[in-house]
């Protein structure tokens, strides 16, 4: 039997304790971590960027089907790619939970397993945070602090007519897991001895439940001599974050549906499920691929950057924002991604 202790066993402050007392600390900014009134953190003269995220159960994950280990991982994953959307670098994090009676100081302790392991794969400090009751399930606040070089920082509103448009990696997997793993749920229902079916499968199941941020990019665009004019990371879909770029630049965008990139197993799982690839692509959201414009003047280092794509360009705010589709026909982007509010 699963050994299960009462979190009231140990307390506020001794939980705390416990999930955290053997964290080392890896950054030279990180001065002081977890064990006083504050964390002290040194950036000397770097730029400090700072974002937050809030998960709750029900709302952002469903603990049917996503295990605490990789809820812990996806958690703080997501913070560190707003930090690289910033073109950045993540260096500590502080964790915040509300939790109901229902879990265990083990199921704490396997949710912060997957928050530690992700800081150890981004070499980044867990420095504080605070824990408590919650009569709602399982909710989860983390903050994410960085640092950008000064004249480096890139956020939304620097994109500039004929810039061109790249994304990296392939969009939509993230979604059509999400799609089977529902589906799998509502099967699971009306089934006692139910096994689910996830083979050939993994790509989808791991672009939902385990995401990375795309570190790898950011270097990749250092060492190419790449400043991105506008970045975003596309967590609520690429209609979406276009759009947001588009308005914060006062631009315009064309993007062609035929330059999207797309996974084999994503496109075969939209066949399955009689949806529309390209909407999948546009609207799913969760991919954490980095969204971005360049000059036209580094295209051809962009170009041979690899798992990046162009897949348009920067136009006139009075042109408006449209999708090009294979027939050479425009259909008018609309921001139809993720809305935990609607």
């Amino acid at each position: 039997m699963t050994k299960r202790t009462e979190i009231s066993t140990l307390g506020e402050f001794g939980l705390i304790r416990h999930l955290t007392e053997n964290i080392v600390l890896k950054n030279k900014s990180s001065l002081k971590g977890v064990g006083d009134d504050a964390a002290v953190l040194d950036y000397a003269d770097r730029l400090t960027l700072v974002t937050t995220d809030l998960l709750l159960e029900g709302i952002h994950f469903d603990l049917t089907y996503v295990p605490l280990k990789h809820l812990g991982y996806k958690s703080a994953v997501v913070n560190f790619s707003d930090i690289y959307a910033m073109n950045g670098q993540p260096k500590q994090i502080t964790v915040s939970i509300g939790v109901s009676r229902r879990f265990s100081v083990e199921d704490l302790e396997t949710l912060y397993e997957g928050i530690r392991l992700a800081c150890d794969v981004y070499g980044v400090d867990l420095v504080g945070g605070d824990t408590s009751a919650s009569l709602t399930g399982l909710t989860i606040s983390i903050t994410c602090l960085g640092e950008g070089e000064r004249g480096k920082v890139v956020g939304r509103d620097g994109a500039r007519e004929t810039d061109l448009i790249c994304v990296s990696g392939d969009l939509g997997a993230a979604y059509m897991g999400l799609q089977l793993l529902e589906r799998e749920k509502s099967v699971f229902r009306g089934e006692k001895d139910f096994q689910p079916d996830f083979s050939g499968k993994e790509y989808l199941l791991e672009r939902q439940l385990k995401p990375e941020a795309r570190k790898d990019v950011v270097a990749a665009l250092a060492r190419a001599g790449i400043v991105p004019t506008a970045m975003m990371d596309i967590s609520d879909g690429l209609s979406s974050e276009l759009l947001h770029i588009s308005k914060a630049s006062h631009v315009g965008c064309r993007v062609y549906e035929d330059r999207v990139p797309i996974d084999y197993q994503t496109a075969v799982m939209a066949e399955q499920f009689n949806m529309n690839l390209v909407t999948a692509a546009l609207n799913g959201g969760e991919d954490y691929e980095l969204l971005f414009t360049v000059p036209l003047a580094d295209h051809d280092k962009v170009e041979a950057l690899e798992g990046v794509k162009i897949i348009g360009h920067v136009t006139r705010e009075e042109l408006g924002n449209y999708l090009v589709g294979r027939d050479g026909g425009e259909v008018e982007l609309r921001a139809q991604g993720w809305n935990s509010l609607s």
